[in-house]
């Protein structure tokens, strides 16, 4: 019976984070369609999806492997620290490497 309880939690976690991806995403496609200062291209979504599905699903391993709190949270701050500074190197290249958006 645990063993369903597990499927149906990690089944519930992957929906909402899935829905999470999908309304971050909907923000700018929807602030497209206002206002010409937000131009992104179908590479930009992709990008910004890949990013945001590789953090949920190394936050979810975490969440599945690692059973100590502590850790636990020096792991998810670890995950979105790597997460903003990909996404702020991407956006405006605040470390000036070949991937920078500027």
């Amino acid at each position: 019976m645990k063993n369903q309880q597990t499927i149906n939690a990690t089944k519930q976690r992957v929906t909402i984070i899935l829905s999470v991806i999908a309304t971050i995403l909907s923000i700018p496609l929807i602030a497209m369609q206002f206002t010409n200062e937000v131009k992104w291209t179908i590479a930009d979504f992709i990008a910004a999806g890949s990013l945001l599905l590789i953090t949920a699903l190394a936050i979810e391993i975490v969440i599945r492997n690692v059973k100590t709190i502590t850790l636990r949270n020096i792991l998810f701050a670890v995950i979105l620290l790597i997460l903003f500074l990909v996404w702020a190197e991407m956006a405006v290249g605040i470390f000036g490497s070949p991937i920078a958006g500027s």
